[in-house]
């Protein structure tokens, strides 16, 4: 199989030294290059304690990409630094894999049509692991039959966003194939705000942050004299490194931006 040159963002992070193990492991992958906000001009080895890793580090990816040869972008980093990796490497052809969360509607519209200018193929992924993709999948299909649903996503206390891109994702997936339901009595009242969670077309969603946690959801549905819990637990993010596998080989074949790793799911 030929060789995916990959570029990593984010290196230092929990994430991007799982990316590390993972890319080390893969035979068909080949780390060219890194971008860290700090240390650059030193090699992933002098940093992460990987010897097998000669690739050097940059502190800005117009530079890296500039000087480097590479056909895929992973960016495992914050938010804000996503967006405008995602961007860049478009520019110049390079094929992102964005693990981040935090896109609007009108950030995908614009950085659909750019993928689809450059004719260059990218995937958004507000979660990987292919166990929460599935939870997912599962959801859509009981929200047609059971339409009262609250979500529960918990996860460790430095997470920035609430409630989580995943939460948000399998509301939005759900909206599809359910009517609009106000949960609830309609007369309820909050005696204190907030305690029946964020409303997204009548579902409530509830965030729980606490140390210990990694990322974690429950989808519960209520019908006539039946609940139904749909959930997923990822104990480290190790469990994140398939889903990762996964998108960077299959954005080597489209030519479009994938928002979502279910619409990579056969």
């Amino acid at each position: 199989m030929e060789k995916i040159r990959i570029v990593l963002a984010g290196p230092r992070g929990k994430m991007g030294t799982e990316a590390l193990k993972m890319i080390e492991s893969t035979p068909h992958f080949e780390l060219a290059a890194a971008v860290d906000s700090r240390n650059g001009g030193k090699r992933i080895k002098d940093i992460v304690g990987l010897p097998s890793f000669e690739a050097l580090i940059y502190e800005d990816l117009h530079v890296c990409l500039d000087e480097t040869v590479a056909d895929v972008l992973i960016d495992l980093t914050k938010p804000e630094i996503g967006k405008k990796h995602l961007e860049i490497a478009l520019e110049r052809n390079v094929r992102p894999v964005i693990g981040t969360t935090g896109f609007s509607d009108e950030d995908l519209r614009r950085l659909s049509d750019l993928a689809a200018d450059r004719q260059t193929g990218a995937i958004i992924a507000p979660n990987f692991a292919i166990g929460a993709i599935l939870m997912m999948k599962f959801s859509q299909m009981a929200a047609k039959y059971l339409p009262h649903v609250e979500i529960i996503e918990k996860h460790h206390d430095q997470k920035l966003d609430a409630p989580s891109g995943t939460a948000l994702k399998t509301a939005q997936l759900i909206t599809e194939v359910r009517e609009s339901v106000k949960q609830g009595h309609p007369e309820e009242t909050e005696d204190l705000p907030g305690a029946r969670g964020a409303e997204l077309d009548g579902m409530r969603i509830h965030s729980v942050r606490l140390p210990g946690l990694v990322a974690h959801q429950e989808v519960i549905f209520g019908g006539e004299g039946q609940t139904l819990t749909i959930k997923h637990d990822s104990m480290n993010r190790a469990s994140f490194m398939p889903g990762v596998k996964l998108a960077v080989e299959r954005v080597m074949k489209i030519d479009q931006l994938v928002y979502g790793l279910e619409n990579i799911i056969e």
